[in-house]
């Protein structure tokens, strides 16, 4: 993921890539490929060797997801702006550690949720938001893909470094409730297991205990319910990502990998049913995300030029990973598990607040 942020980040105008940090010597080598002919790149053995040595003004972190609170607590002791591949951390204390350490800091803090810039989807958040289904009551996503691909020293096949699967993987859907939505949930409820995947894997003696396929259910204090679909031996689908929102005036629906919308109204049945296809034309790489990391990238530059507060920021970050580990808590626990409950609050108003809504969202 750090390659492909490097890859969206030399297509970006007005950005310019001057230091890699990496212990890894394979990685800053296939990374350096990148880089056009004659490019001047500081290469540092961590990250704040990286932030010591005064030589950008952001910095973007993509290393392995159980590094990421002490990489940040290094970044946050600088002025650096910041981009942080999700999830956020792995538990949620230490999310609470990380939005401490950034209090009061000018410098944009951002937290690379990036689905909700996938084109399609984007199109489907603006109609929710705009009211094109009326009040939204449902929100539906399916994953339907292949199964972890394989990364440096094997860190993903274990949860204590994940953070488990529905943190590691399925924050980005629990980030795309909430903002659909415009509220923060309450309750979780779901039902999963490692059933196909990396069975027959054994590293240092142990077998991966990620798991490989789940349903979970969100609730909000609002009414409107969530449900993820998440499946990781299903290659033999025609589309890896589905979305749908679903309110009382109609429905919108995403389908990626082929990037179409379907949108349609109640009052006009199947028959008026439409399907777009949705690309950005700003969008110059397109990536393994659909272009949705470059525009991540665009609207990041943007606060950073602005000093606008981050559309993605900390708050975000930390619910996602709640709902995640909420979730994995519900598996293990059989039983509905309070948001409240994961994020150690007694204040409960506070933990079922509001997000902010969209312009002219209907009430």
């Amino acid at each position: 993921m750090g390659q492909e942020h490097l890859r969206n980040l030399l297509a970006v105008d007005g950005a310019v890539v001057t230091a890699l940090a990496d212990p890894h010597d394979r990685s800053v080598t296939d990374a350096l490929g990148w880089f056009p002919a004659g490019a001047e790149i500081a290469i540092f053995a961590d990250a704040g060797e990286m932030v010591n040595a005064d030589v950008c003004d952001a910095v973007v972190i993509a290393t392995p997801n159980h590094t990421h609170l002490d990489v940040l607590l290094d970044v946050l002791d600088s002025d650096l702006h910041v981009l942080v591949e999700k999830p956020l951390c792995t538990t949620v204390a230490d999310c609470r550690r990380v939005i401490a350490a950034a209090e009061g800091r000018d410098a944009v803090v951002w937290v690379g949720l990036e689905y909700r810039y996938m084109p399609p989807v984007a199109r489907v958040i603006r109609g929710a938001h705009d009211g094109e289904v009326g009040r939204v009551r449902m929100v539906a996503l399916r994953e339907h893909r292949f199964p972890f691909l394989e990364k440096v020293g094997d860190w993903n096949r274990f949860s204590r470094n994940t953070g488990g699967t529905l943190v590691e993987k399925c924050c980005h859907f629990f980030d795309l409730m909430a903002h659909i939505v415009g509220e923060r949930p309450v309750r979780v409820m779901a039902s999963g297991s490692q059933d196909v995947n990396h069975l027959d894997e054994e590293y240092g003696g142990e077998v991966p205990d990620i798991l490989d396929n789940a349903y979970v259910i969100v609730e909000f204090p609002g009414g409107a319910r969530g449900m993820l679909d998440l499946c990781m031996f299903a290659e033999a689908s025609a589309h890896q990502e589905e979305l749908a929102v679903v309110g009382d005036v109609g429905k919108l629906e995403a389908f990626l990998p082929e990037s179409t919308v379907r949108a349609g109204r109640r009052v006009d049945g199947p028959t008026g049913v439409r399907t777009e296809t949705v690309h950005d034309p700003r969008v110059r790489h397109e990536g393994f995300h659909h272009g949705s990391s470059y525009l991540e990238h665009l609207d990041f530059l943007a606060a950073i030029r602005s000093g606008a507060r981050p559309a993605v920021g900390l708050d975000d970050g930390l619910w996602s990973v709640a709902v995640g580990v909420a979730a994995h808590r519900s598996i293990d626990e059989r039983r509905p598990v309070p948001l409240a409950e994961v994020l150690r609050s007694e204040d409960t108003t506070e933990s079922v607040g509001m997000l902010p809504k969209a312009p002219d969202r209907p009430e």
